[in-house]
């Protein structure tokens, strides 16, 4: 069980469908008020709007949060492996250049030995 006070992103983001879902109850309740053949009552409508956009303010908090963590999400951030291969590369090239080498100066060593 997650401590109370550390959520996980998938926590958060069912959190937000709520809100969501709420909103869109909201703003079914204004329609039906606004359609009200007394007429809309302002102090329904006015708690009505107000739970509506501070809904909306909490959602696209969240959602922006969200979204910057995820693009700072890095899987492999720790991983070794892309360095190990680099220097096993390095390595092969260096073996590689000094074989390069050793021919280059048997080489010289059958001229000099030839003169």
């Amino acid at each position: 069980m997650v401590p109370q006070g550390q959520t996980t992103s998938l926590q958060r983001l069912l959190l937000v469908e709520k809100r969501i879902v709420r909103v869109v109850e909201l703003a079914g309740s204004v329609m039906d008020e606004l359609a009200n053949s007394t007429g809309p009552r302002t102090d329904i409508l006015t708690t009505h709007c107000r739970e509506f956009m501070q809904s909306i303010r909490e959602i696209q908090t969240t959602l922006r949060e969200e979204i910057k963590s995820a693009c700072e999400y890095r899987p492999f951030e720790k991983c070794d492996y892309s360095a190990r291969i680099s220097n096993e590369i390095c390595c092969k090239k260096l073996e590689y250049i000094i074989e390069q080498l050793d021919g280059m100066q048997q080489s010289i060593d059958q001229c000099k030995d030839g003169i």
